[in-house]
């Protein structure tokens, strides 16, 4: 008995699948290009995240018309496949209610526009850079180069702080002195240090305020603004301005101390000491 695969497909079969390879090859290469040139449109002068949206659009857009259009060369009929999708869509929907939320959560996220990939956030006490926006969750990159994942209706229902979204920032810095120096000396030094410093910005203007008594000094607040992108450098920097201008005015920087009396008459007798490493 001879065996001849070719009577079990129809004619037209070896026609029908070079159409579709075509359709394939040809419609996803044109959607990976509009979605490049779209990209690059809109990414001129506009922010990553809507970028992001456009070009996502398109490929989305653009897959599901080459699967109608495969579809429609293999032949199957329209009505049939809606309704198939219809009873489909229902029987996903209550199976995926928590998808549906994230999808809706997502599209509140992004016309509400509170940070953009590339922002340093904080939701909740996760702190990390936006890497991508998705439809059901945001990526954050953590300092450590850890991924967290957090869906978005946790994004939606959580406090976020951006701590990146304005070009400008304030850092404040904590220093002490002892309680024998003066202080207006030791304002004078601090104010010559802050308007020395090339990072630290002159508009808005710093600040310096006495904090409190402290236990082993009096505890001054700095309130320094800087470019967005200068953190690091101003922290550092600011610390050793500091400590060699304390150094070269003789401004002594306190470490705790200890009193201890042995008895009613004795004298308090006074005992240093650090803090280890």
């Amino acid at each position: 008995m001879d065996f001849n695969i070719s009577e079990l497909l129809p004619a037209d079969a070896g026609e029908k699948a070079i159409k579709v390879i075509l359709i394939a090859v040809i419609g996803i290469s044109v959607v990976q290009l509009l979605a490049f040139i779209a990209g690059k449109i809109v990414g001129s002068g506009k922010s990553k995240h809507l970028k992001m949206i456009v070009r996502r659009a398109i490929v989305y857009t653009g897959f599901i018309l080459i699967v109608l259009l495969i579809l429609k060369t293999l032949g199957v009929q329209a009505g049939a496949l809606f309704g198939a999708a219809g009873v489909m869509g229902i029987v996903l929907g209550i199976a995926s209610q928590t998808s549906i939320g994230n999808i809706i959560s997502g599209i509140f996220l992004v016309s509400e526009r509170s940070f953009e990939i590339g922002d340093l956030v904080r939701v909740g006490d996760k702190l990390g850079v936006v890497d991508s926006i998705d439809l059901l969750s945001i990526k954050l990159k953590t300092l450590d180069n850890l991924l967290i994942r957090i869906p978005n209706q946790t994004i939606i229902s959580t406090e976020l702080t951006n701590i990146t979204r304005y070009p400008i920032r304030r850092m404040e810095v904590i220093v002490s002195v002892a309680y024998k120096e003066d202080l207006r000396r030791v304002t004078q030094v601090l104010n010559e240090v802050l308007a020395n410093n090339h990072l630290c910005l002159d508009e808005p203007e710093p600040l310096v305020i006495f904090k409190d008594f402290g236990d082993s000094g009096i505890n001054i607040q700095l309130g320094l603004w800087f470019e967005k992108t200068k953190y690091k450098d101003l922290r550092n920097s600011i610390f050793i301005d500091i400590k060699e201008a304390f150094d070269k005015a003789n401004i002594e920087i306190p470490f705790p101390h200890i009193s201890l009396y042995t008895g009613e008459d004795s004298k308090p007798l006074k005992m240093e000491i650090s803090k280890l490493p």
